[in-house]
């Protein structure tokens, strides 16, 4: 089992969780997080923002799945034809183990 992370525009969030959807993989995490990337923040003016609003989705996916869901939350994730700075990343780790609460079940 894998988890994947994606930091994602906040605007692209739900149409990143409709595409998971859609592809059959509904069970998704959101939180409202900030941060900047390389890009180290906005500049608009004078002003520098140096923390960014983007959306993080969780999801756990089997090893066979992890390919076509992360092509899956890029296609969806991206900021027009050739995308942007700012679009996001994906992080896949590896589960060691993972269990669900109410029933105490073990999942791997």
């Amino acid at each position: 089992m894998f988890l994947l992370r994606a930091i994602v525009r906040p605007e692209k969030s739900p149409v990143v969780m409709k595409a998971l959807f859609d592809a059959g993989f509904p069970a998704v995490t959101k939180s409202s997080v900030f941060g900047r990337g390389k890009q180290r923040g906005l500049k608009v003016g004078n002003v520098t923002y140096d923390e960014l609003p983007k959306d993080l989705l969780m999801i756990m996916i089997n090893e066979k799945d992890k390919d076509f869901v992360v092509e899956t939350i890029m296609n969806a994730a991206r900021s027009g034809e050739n995308g942007q700075f700012g679009d996001g990343k994906i992080f896949v780790t590896p589960v060691v183990e993972s269990y669900t609460i109410s029933s105490g079940k073990k999942e791997i």
